[in-house]
């Protein structure tokens, strides 16, 4: 029956949980953050509707590559080059050293057993949850919003690109160094083809074939994602590196007005479908037991939270001069929002590379839900009282 089959339940959540989300509450809930919640409720550690292997799994993996893709599409490095990206790369470079400093001094605590791949996942940035935010507000495209979309971006690419090398286990460092740059080599060759050639004869013919059964676009698009996703692995890269490139190739692609239908078909297949598998997986598969087996694993929750501000939100100093010295700490709250895809994903693969201990993985992946609810509200927050005083001062005498 359909009602036993895992795919009513994961659905019926993907239903659920942006109604939720409508309902007014003094916190502002991300979607994707009731789609874990909710993914808990239904999976094997509490009422066991869904377990998590065979189809349920195939699909996750399926929804991670999807969200990567969508993290690469909407990249434009175009709205952030100059001083916003050097600024972002310095501060992303700060980070990472913030981060191994902390993350070895952890290993030198007795009984402690931090991995390095942690340290990654310490610097990432959830461009996805804190652009949303921005850009209602209308900050997104003033000199502020352009800092915090390339400090989010480098968020975003520095921890795929760095996971890359560090969790393969098929080739040496200096191996996977060298396949990195080919690797980027046929992106670039990719990205090049893609924005510069367009024969006429060609276009013509995805332009007819755009609202046709056949959809060959999107078909061409997703050949082209399964194309990269293979090279990496082939490579001995772990397979979200494909999909974020392919992401990534597709949105300079089809940044224009005519590539739009193109990228909103994508974004319904992979938004619409595929997403819901990822993050309502990512809670079916979350241990609650791992999580509350012992109080230091616990107490991992709220360090983690507080680690994330650190080391994303102290290379906000970096911005001083550049930024108005009210806009720092809203800047630092919205840098040190962590990017639950890639935190679930670096997860995944830490434990299934025995890297990581499911209980680390699992604080892990609660610090990140905890610190979405807090930063962005946070930094909300003092945006809306940095607007209020200025407008007080411009009507006072």
């Amino acid at each position: 029956m359909l009602i036993g089959h895992p795919v009513f339940w994961i659905v019926g959540v993907a239903v659920v949980a942006p109604l939720l989300a409508e309902i007014p509450t003094p916190f502002k809930v991300p979607v994707v953050v009731l789609e874990v919640l909710l993914g808990i409720v239904i999976g094997p550690h509490a009422l066991h509707l869904v377990d998590f292997d065979g189809f349920v799994a195939t699909m996750f993996d399926f929804g991670m590559a999807a969200s990567l893709f969508m993290g690469g599409l909407d990249l434009d490095f175009a709205d952030i080059r100059g001083r916003p990206i050097l600024l972002a790369v310095g501060g992303w470079t700060l980070s990472v050293l913030l981060s191994v400093t902390i993350v070895s001094l952890l290993h030198a605590i007795p009984h402690v057993h931090t991995p390095f791949v942690v340290a990654m996942a310490l610097c990432t940035t959830g461009l996805g949850v804190v652009a949303p935010g921005f850009r209602d507000s209308g900050l997104l495209g003033t000199a502020f919003g352009r800092f915090v979309l390339a400090a989010g971006t480098l968020g975003e690419v520095g921890p795929i690109v760095a996971m890359s090398l560090l969790l393969s286990e098929q080739y040496s460092f200096w191996q996977e160094g060298a396949f990195l740059g080919i690797f980027l080599f046929i992106i670039a060759a990719a990205l090049a083809i893609g924005i510069g050639v367009r024969p006429p004869k060609l276009l013509g013919i995805l332009r007819r074939h755009m609202n046709k059964s056949t959809q060959l676009p999107v078909r061409i698009s997703v050949f082209v994602l399964a194309g990269l996703l293979f090279l990496a692995q082939k490579f001995g890269f772990e397979s979200f590196t494909g999909a974020f490139a392919a992401g990534t190739i597709l949105g300079a692609s089809t940044r224009s007005e005519r590539g739009s239908v193109l990228r909103d078909k994508m974004e319904t297949l992979s938004f619409g479908w595929f997403y819901p598998f990822f993050f309502v997986g990512a809670g079916i598969q979350f241990d609650l037991g791992a999580l509350a087996h012992d109080l230091p694993t616990m107490l991992l929750v709220p360090a983690i939270a507080v680690l994330f501000l650190i080391i994303r939100g102290l290379p906000a100093v970096l911005y001083r001069g550049s930024v108005d010295a009210a806009h720092l700490l809203p800047l630092a709250f919205s840098s040190a929002v962590p990017s639950l895809t890639i935190i679930v994903v670096i997860a995944q693969t830490g434990v299934r590379a025995k890297s990581m201990t499911p209980d680390v993985a699992a604080a892990m992946i609660a610090a990140a839900m905890l610190s979405i609810l807090l930063f962005p509200t946070i930094a909300g927050s003092l945006l809306s009282r940095t607007s209020r005083t200025a407008a007080q001062k411009a009507v006072s005498p």
